[in-house]
């Protein structure tokens, strides 16, 4: 008999499979599932039900996370504003993808202290494509150029595309306008790779727009299967 998550993660995959071919019969979606409500026994359920990558949003706990599940060959992401203090755990942490590099100023400073280490980083560039204050990221009008900047002047930072929040809004267009503003940079951009668009509630407009990696929590990690 499956368990909940098994099922939670079956539906998600019909789910996205529809949104994908809607865009594409060869485009591929990749699930970050956000962990960071969740137990290290739920990590592991979802693992061995063939979830392999996981995001946390602080520094602790992937840190801890990451230790008490060694044994698995997890693909962890970090996906929270990362603060300069904590830059060099970040890095001996050694994670999969940092989805949220969020300013210039930051990435130099990464980057020096990458260089200290002798370590790349796999980073996405965070763009407030929504224009919230709430939100971190770069202005899509700054986003070409800070991307270049970052590209020849941080060798130690390898950028693998873009990432951003859909707008905080129940208009349906609202959010659509701002995944389809960071679609159109990622067009532009000749290197990337990774568009990181969509969470629970929207991933399928994500999706719909071009997404080809979603960042996913209480989908998956429910014990209320969700259809």
């Amino acid at each position: 008999m499956k368990s909940t998550y098994e099922t939670n993660l079956d539906n998600l995959f019909e789910a996205i499979e529809k949104a994908r071919l809607n865009q594409s019969e060869h485009h591929i979606v990749d699930i970050v599932a956000i962990s960071k409500y969740s137990t290290t026994n739920e990590i592991k359920t979802l693992y061995e039900a063939g979830q392999q990558s996981f995001g946390e949003n602080k520094i602790q706990d992937i840190k801890l996370k990451s230790k008490q599940l060694d044994k698995l060959p997890i693909r962890w992401h970090f996906v929270g504003s990362l603060q300069k203090n904590k830059i060099n755990n970040l890095i001996d942490i050694n994670p999969t993808l940092f989805h949220s590099l969020d300013s210039l100023e930051l990435a130099y400073e990464l980057d020096k202290k990458l260089k200290i280490k002798n370590k790349i980083m796999k980073c996405l560039l965070q763009v407030n494509s929504s224009f919230e204050h709430s939100k971190s990221g770069i202005s899509p009008d700054d986003v070409l150029q800070t991307y270049r900047n970052i590209e020849i002047n941080c060798s130690n930072i390898n950028l693998k595309g873009l990432m951003c929040i859909g707008a905080n809004s129940k208009d349906k267009q609202n959010i659509e306008k701002s995944f389809k503003i960071t679609k159109d940079i990622y067009d532009k951009l000749r290197t990337a790779t990774i568009l990181s668009m969509g969470m629970s509630g929207d991933y399928e407009t994500a999706i719909k727009c071009g997404s080809n990696m979603i960042r996913v929590g209480s989908k998956l990690f429910t014990k209320e299967t969700i259809n």
